[in-house]
This record gives C-alpha cells, structure tokens and sequence, in this order.
C-alpha cells in the first residue's frame, strides 16, 4: 500500500471569513503594489528554477469572464472584509454561481469556476485568484494539524488543508472552510505563491497515481519537486511514483529528500521502510519504522499496512501488533478490527475472528476488510467477489 499526500480537505463555505482580530486595511494603491510585486517575485521565481511562466499551468489563474463576474457581484467599496466576505458568498451561495467540494481532482481556478466543483486548494486557488483582480492582495495559509486520513484503491491519502488569508500575516482575516469540526485556524503559515503552485502540481500527481497510472503521475510530480525542492510531500509521492514504475534506487533516494527537508515527514519514514522491506532489508526497516513511531504517527493505516506486510512475510505476532496499534488510534475504525479478525481466522482462532467480526461491523459494515471477513466465515453472504485479497503493504506520502 502507497501512501501519497496532497491537499484535498472538505471545505463548508458558510460565509464565515473571520479575523481574531481586525485585519489591516490598504489602499487601492498600496494594494496595487503589492500585487505587482508578487507577480514579478513569481515570475522570477519560476525562472530561476528553470521554467517560464507560460510552460506551465498556473492554476490561480482568472480570465476576463470570471473577473468580470467577480466585478459584479463584489462592491467596489468598503473594508476588504466586507469585499471578501461578498466574494466568499457569492462564490459558494450566489443564484447563478455555487462552488461545491469534490475529492479525487484538483481543478484550477477556471475549472472550478465553470464546473462549480473543487477540493479546499483548487477552491483557495479561485478565492486567492478573483481577490487578487478585485485588487486585494490575499494570499495562501497551511493550516497546521489538519490531516486526515482516506483510502483511493490501494493508496492512503493524506490529505492537509490550505486555505486563504489577507492582511499582516501577524493578525490576519482567514477564509475558514473545513475539513473537520475540529479544524484549528489558531495555527497557520504562510505559502508563497511558487509553493502553492508546486503543490498543485503535487496534487495533480497523486491523483494520477491513485487512478493507476504512475508514468502520467511522473511528469507532474517531477515538475512539483522542480518548482519546490523544499517540499517534503511532492517528494514522498515523486518517490511513489518511481517505485511503480521499477525504479527502486530513485524512489529510495526521493524519500530521502524528503526526510532531508522535514525531519518530521511520517510517509516518507514510513514509505521508505516498506521499500527496504520489499528489498529484505528487514533491520534497517525495523530501525526507520521506530524512527517514525518516535515522530508520534497518527494515520492507523500506516499499521494496517505494515500489519499485511507482517502478515505476509509470516510473522503473525508483528501484524498483531501492528493491527492493534491501529485500534489503539482509532477504535471507532471498522479496518482494524476486521484485520484482526482475518489474522485470527488464518490462525485458525474462528471464534476470535467472529467475535472480531461482530465489532467490525458495528463501526462500518460495508468496508471491505469486513466484507472479506464475512465471506470467509460466511461464504453463503458472498457479494463481492472483487474484495478477496489483503491489500498490498507499502505505503508512501507526500
């Protein structure tokens, strides 16, 4: 199992942008400026690692349609927050014009903007780029400590969450859209454009490689690590990408990277240990796998994973525990239980499978662990046969 990261949280735009406190206000002029300068800090950005603008897809980009739209539908006058916070609701409210969340594709603004579709980057890319033309220099926020955790076939996508901010990056008006109930807007940083323009190449990416087709993936994900060499998560998925198309020394030397720019980067710990497993070199796994769980690892499918791989080298007490640390995280998870139920039923412990079985479904009866679960205690209830199989056990991020 891969694991890949990218930005593709919910977002429940209600109109809420909001400041802990007041944002500072700019002139028409000072605004002007400023957006000016981003532009050409852009611009000079992109060449210095080797692109022009045009060669790429700049996905905050509006056209004439959009901004004349957004014209419309926005005041020409009052606080910025109060601009905003009309750009934000006819956005996601408006009669002629609703933006709703969509997983699975990050569009750019213009695709969103016509397709009324978007994740929360491909949302703050239409936000930043209709601010920016109605002369308010927004710019992009990392909201810290807002992953989750989701499976796409045999990939485990760590999704973070970038919204949009404006004014003095000290006390700034945040646009808060969700990925949770629990999302902390307290504890955001700053993405310069360059960054978020790598991060959608990241996303774009990972999306390919969640649809099965790693060579696609490679193009987008060598440009994301060109753009930003900095980013540790376009380098935990370049390096996934390079694993599934064979290339095994060069997906090892991305997720090396990867740790090289953030120390803290759990996937590419994670991903890298899976890769030395399937190369037999168990001990230097063992080692970074302890590396990992040092660095606090919150994603319980990371143990299932490691658990199947266990589980199929013949180790069933390491799978155990595996299986068990990934209840002990998320015991409201049907996947952990039901893994633990198939571990005890190729033990021969039928009665703990069933018992396991029977918790299982409780939390989730539909998920395909438990299905699996089901038809092997239960042939006659069989009615998928597609879901027959662990899944693979390698992961990797971004």
């Amino acid at each position: 199992m891969d694991r890949i990261v990218g930005r593709v949280g919910k977002f429940l735009c209600l109109g809420v942008l909001g400041a802990v406190v007041s944002a500072c206000a700019s002139s028409g002029a000072e605004s002007s400026r400023g957006l000016e300068f981003r532009q050409k800090r852009l611009t000079k950005a992109i060449r210095s690692v080797g692109f022009e603008p045009e060669e790429l897809v700049l996905p905050f980009e509006v056209d004439d349609e959009m901004v004349a739209w957004a014209k419309d539908v926005v005041p020409r006058s009052g606080t910025p927050k109060f601009r905003l916070e009309h750009l934000l609701f006819s956005l996601v409210e408006g009669r002629n014009r609703k933006v709703e969340y969509a997983s699975g594709f990050t569009p750019t603004a213009q695709e969103a903007f016509r397709s009324g579709k978007a994740n929360c980057l491909a949302f703050t890319h239409l936000f930043v780029g209709l601010a920016r033309e109605l002369g308010l220099d927004a710019y992009y926020l990392d909201v810290i400590n807002a992953e989750t955790y989701a499976r796409a076939n045999d990939l485990i996508v760590l999704s973070g969450h970038v919204t949009a901010g404006f004014g003095v990056s000290s006390n700034p008006l945040i646009l808060k859209y969700n990925v949770g109930d629990d999302t902390d807007y307290r504890w955001v940083r700053k993405v310069k454009d360059l960054r978020a323009l790598a991060m959608y190449y990241s996303n774009r990416g990972a999306e390919f490689l969640a649809q099965g087709k790693p060579p696609e993936a490679l193009g987008w994900l060598r440009t994301a690590v060109t753009l930003d060499g900095s980013l540790a998560q376009a380098w935990v998925n370049y390096g996934v990408a390079l694993r599934r198309v064979g290339e095994q020394e060069s997906a090892e030397e991305a997720y090396r990277k990867a740790l090289l720019e953030d120390p803290r980067a759990l996937s590419a710990y994670q991903n890298l240990a899976a890769l030395m497993r399937l190369e037999g070199r168990a001990a230097e796994a063992r080692d970074l796998d302890l590396l990992a769980e040092r660095q606090g690892s919150r994603n319980p499918y990371n143990y299932i994973n490691l658990g199947d791989l266990s589980l199929r080298q013949g180790d069933v007490e390491e799978a155990r525990r595996f299986y068990q640390k990934a209840l002990n995280l998320h015991g409201d998870l049907a996947a952990p239980a039901a893994s633990l139920g198939l571990l005890a039923y190729r033990v021969d412990q039928v009665r703990e499978a069933r018992r396991w079985l029977e918790k299982a479904r409780k939390r989730d009866p539909e998920n395909p662990r438990v299905l699996r679960l089901t038809r092997l205690l239960d042939p006659s209830s069989a009615s998928d046969p597609g879901l027959v199989r662990l899944e693979p056990a390698n992961k990797e991020e971004s």
